[in-house]
């Protein structure tokens, strides 16, 4: 009896490396693919300009996506509780708030106007609480709509983590064009 045992054990020890080693490959090609593409990117046009941080955009895949632009924040351009609160902060009324939101909107549809094709990056968190896809937005020439915004001057540095990945490029976007007076800061308007 002993001997059988002996004989079923070296078959059960080679079918469980072999599961082990079929587990391990499995594990190392999702991890490569993983690795290869940290930063997940679709492509697509955009279709709608919503406001100075928000984009609507048509993915080839077909989906259409609203857009919250990663590490931005710009005026609201209409009235809505966000902007009751940017104006009590910044001592401003809301009206005030919701012209620079429109000034805001309206540098974000001329350097992206509808039918622009853009490439989105992803970060860390997909989605923000209102199931918009978070991303960032790259125009055709390479140059990242998220850091063209805050370099034009229509848009305070919004750092959310996880998704901090460009800050410290953002960072420095955001104080050339407070330092050029560009944009909003041409008034030194804040909110």
């Amino acid at each position: 009896m002993q001997i059988t045992k002996l004989k079923r054990r070296p078959k059960a020890l080679r079918s469980a490396k072999i599961v082990v080693a079929l587990a391990i490959s499995l594990i190392a090609a999702a991890a490569g693919s993983c690795l290869a593409s940290p930063n997940p990117r679709e492509q697509g046009s955009i279709t709608r300009v919503v406001d100075g941080d928000t984009i609507v955009v048509r993915l080839d895949s077909g989906k259409t996506e609203h857009v919250r632009l990663i590490g931005i924040d710009t005026p609201e351009s209409k009235p809505n509780k966000r902007a009751n609160m940017q104006a009590q902060r910044s001592g401003r009324d809301e009206s005030a708030i919701i012209a620079l939101g429109k000034k805001a909107w309206h540098n974000t549809e001329t350097l992206a106007p509808v039918g622009t094709r853009v490439e989105l990056e992803l970060d860390v968190q997909p989605r923000d609480k209102y199931k918009r896809l978070l991303a960032y937005a790259y125009l055709p020439d390479g140059r990242m709509l998220n850091e063209e915004i805050l370099r034009s001057g229509f848009a305070n540095l919004l750092t959310i983590p996880p998704d901090v990945r460009y800050t410290e490029k953002f960072r420095k976007a955001y104080e050339e064009s407070r330092a050029a007076g560009r944009g909003l800061w041409s008034e030194n308007i804040s909110w």
